[in-house]
């Protein structure tokens, strides 16, 4: 024998043939589609759940908004004795504030200096209806100043703001003011309808007075139609009663406060020192859950 390594012969493999595999990472056609399948059920149940806290969202920054505007209602009766505007059509530049800049030609005489443009609109209704269903005009004029005011506006919808056209430039909204705090709360009836801001120091039980609210109209009047609900949703009678937040409203209240409002609960709220918050339209007044009208019978009663 000799010494030595032994050569290996020719051919000779130390182990078994390790074949090269190269691996694809490409899906199938059966995953791809079990992948969508998952993704769109995980949608169809997240959807309906992200709605919700949208509108939940809305709802607080809405009343966000009408904290900021207790504020500016405060400083202007701290600057007015204690008083509101004098009238609904002196009281839309309220809602305009200073968007209206020094030495335009439509700034009116009785004006101020609070910056609204920013907080007039809810966020759940920040666009103006598409369909332009006509303009509105309101008009006025004081025998107190001999002023006069003449406007020109496009009403919003539940979902929609309203739009001042005229005096230019235009401007949008989507909450209202009661109108009948301002022209008839506290006042004897030969002043009614007078042009002069009512002393808002005499009132009692100012949280439950409204001033401002979610509102297809920059103004409006709860009483309108002799008081009755609207029978659908989205109808012309009630300016205030929409149901924009999934039965509620917000509004602001005399004390300066904002918190949302049952639709049911408008029929409770002391519009002005003559209404009746015991109304036949109340549990009160022996109202009935088969009087409302279908689309407001599953709200809460008050």
């Amino acid at each position: 024998m000799y010494g030595g390594t032994v050569p290996k012969p020719v051919g000779h493999r130390d182990g078994p043939r390790r074949l090269k595999h190269q691996a694809t990472s490409a899906f199938t056609l059966i995953e791809l589609l079990v992948v969508i399948s998952i993704v769109a059920l995980l949608m169809a149940i997240l959807l309906p759940a992200l709605q919700r806290v949208k509108k939940q969202a809305g709802a607080v920054l809405s009343r966000a908004n009408l904290n900021q505007w207790g504020t500016i209602m405060f400083l202007y009766t701290e600057d007015y004795q204690g008083r509101l505007p004098a009238n609904w059509i002196p009281a839309v530049w309220l809602l305009r504030g200073s968007y209206l800049q020094d030495g335009d030609p439509n700034r009116p005489p009785m004006y101020h200096d609070f910056n609204t443009k920013g907080i007039a609109c809810c966020p759940m209704a920040v666009r103006v209806r598409s369909a332009n269903p006509g303009l509105g005009t309101a008009s006025g004029s004081s025998d107190l100043d001999n002023t006069s005011w003449s406007i020109r506006y496009m009403s919003g919808s539940t979902f929609e703001a309203w739009e001042i056209i005229s005096p230019t430039p235009p401007f949008r909204g989507s909450y209202g003011l009661n109108e009948d705090l301002l022209e008839i709360f506290n006042m004897p009836g030969y002043l009614r309808h007078r042009f002069r801001g009512i002393d808002t120091y005499s009132i009692n039980n100012k949280n439950n007075v409204p001033v401002l609210l979610d509102c297809k109209r920059w103004h409006g009047s709860h009483e309108s139609f002799g008081g009755r609900p609207p029978p659908f949703e989205d109808s012309f009678m009630k300016p205030f009663c929409i149901n924009r937040h999934s039965g509620h409203v917000n509004g602001l209240f005399l004390d300066f406060s904002a918190r949302k409002v049952g639709l049911k609960e408008l029929w409770i709220l002391k519009w002005h020192s003559e209404y009746d918050t015991a109304n036949v339209w109340t549990r009160a007044g022996g109202v009935q859950p088969e009087d409302w009208p279908e689309w407001m019978r599953n709200f809460r009663d008050y």
